[in-house]
């Protein structure tokens, strides 16, 4: 982080204070509640790139495993032990594959950050589900099925994570063309990496 300017500095400073906004902003559907939390780790990797993105969730996660009440139920180390702490280790995943996969071509379309978002989506489904199962019927001694954490933390979940999906390729978009991005330049990073 010390190679980092100004601006990247306050971007990756307003996403880690938009992922913390995210997780308090509670929108009621039916009997569920969801919140903006993977809206905005979406777009952390969409605008500012596999590195910064990866670096400002993941100081968001490390900020509440420092004890800083960040996380919907608190924060502090014991977090870990939480069978929805998974999903939380798979948004820095996400945000560096958002960022990467966008970048791996000059053409940035909407289609193309969909498709990133959409990949990340399974990535944060793969680990938080997988996570999910394994603390709580090997850590917390409160067992659940298989299915049933497929079904309640991924089936019942996809389509409002689907369309948080087609909201962050948009405003990813307009960020992009408006000039809030953050373009990652390979021939620098290498530079800098072999000075």
């Amino acid at each position: 982080m010390k190679n980092l300017n100004t601006r990247e500095l306050v971007l990756c400073g307003l996403f880690i204070a938009l992922i913390t906004a995210g997780t308090f902003i509670r929108i009621p559907m039916g009997t569920d509640v969801y919140t903006l939390q993977f809206l905005f780790t979406l777009l952390a990797g969409l605008v500012l790139g596999a590195r910064l993105g990866a670096i400002a969730v993941g100081t968001y996660v490390l900020l509440g495993l420092i004890g800083v009440p960040v996380f919907a139920s608190g924060g502090g180390p014991a977090y870990m032990l939480q069978p929805t702490f998974g999903y939380l280790l798979a948004f820095i995943l996400q945000a560096w594959l958002g960022g990467s996969y966008v970048r791996r071509s000059a053409a940035v379309s909407y289609s193309r950050l969909l498709t990133a978002n959409l990949l990340g989506m399974a990535v944060v489904y793969l680990i938080g589900i997988s996570w999910f199962y394994l603390i709580s019927n090997y850590v917390i001694d409160a067992p659940i099925p298989l299915w049933t954490a497929v079904f309640y933390c991924g089936v019942l979940q996809a389509i409002p994570d689907f369309l948080l999906c087609l909201a962050a390729a948009a405003i990813g978009l307009r960020c992009y063309q408006s000039g809030v991005w953050i373009e990652e330049n390979r021939a620098t990073a290498h530079k800098e990496v072999c000075a």
